[in-house]
């Protein structure tokens, strides 16, 4: 799938940089180590020392390689597995270590007004189940506004990340390699078209006081 989307975002013209993560080996665990100097050393609280070392050049250099790939970007493409209704666990530690409270989110500079607004996002998951255990009555419910919630709305889009409805491929272990090469080829028509692929709901701050409590004539 990653094959898939490089080549054709590269037929497309676009300057593609990749972050295969566990060829990098990359480290998912927060650590102190993950800060050259600290804002408090007496007591770790991760996002004020992740705020601290961005704005004094200190952050650990598998993160700001991380962190000047996402900032250069104009579209975050996404592959990966799911696992146990999320992502896998290198994922999750790139997100908590890479996408730095300060300049990608912090207060009200979430949603539309977080750090990245402006860029896009998409991602292509595959996974076990078939498409008629997902959606409202499905018995895992919906796929991309319930399980998965927390990754396209809770991390992409707070961060101020417009996003694409993502591509899944479905019950990919147990299918012969004639239905995988459609999926692979269902998705180069997915990423050929993926400025054309509609967006995910997202918050509106406008909607919400200075205290992000729904205002009454919303």
């Amino acid at each position: 799938m990653h094959g898939v989307v490089r080549e054709e975002l590269e037929r497309a013209g676009a300057e593609v940089s990749v972050s295969d993560l566990y060829a990098m080996g990359f480290n998912p665990l927060l650590s102190p180590a993950d800060f050259g100097s600290r804002r408090n050393a007496e007591h770790l609280v991760y996002g004020l020392e992740q705020r601290h070392a961005f704005e004094t050049g200190t952050l650990a250099e598998d993160i700001r390689s991380e962190v000047d790939r996402v900032l250069a970007a104009d579209v975050l493409g996404f592959t990966s597995p799911i696992f146990w209704f999320s992502v896998p666990a290198i994922l999750k530690g790139w997100i908590d270590r890479v996408l730095l409270a300060g300049p990608f989110y912090g207060g009200r500079r979430l949603y539309g007004r977080g750090g990245l607004a402006g860029k896009r996002a998409f991602a292509a998951m595959s996974l076990g189940g078939r498409p008629h255990m997902f959606g409202p009555d499905g018995i895992h419910g919906e796929l991309e506004t319930g399980m998965l919630r927390h990754f396209f709305v809770g991390t992409l889009g707070y961060v101020g990340l417009a996003v694409h409805r993502p591509f899944f491929a479905y019950h990919v272990p147990y299918v012969d390699d004639a239905r995988r090469g459609a999926m692979l080829a269902e998705l180069r028509d997915y990423v050929r078209a993926l400025d054309r692929q509609p967006l995910i709901p997202m918050p509106n701050l406008d909607d919400y006081d200075e205290t992000l409590a729904p205002r009454a004539n919303r």
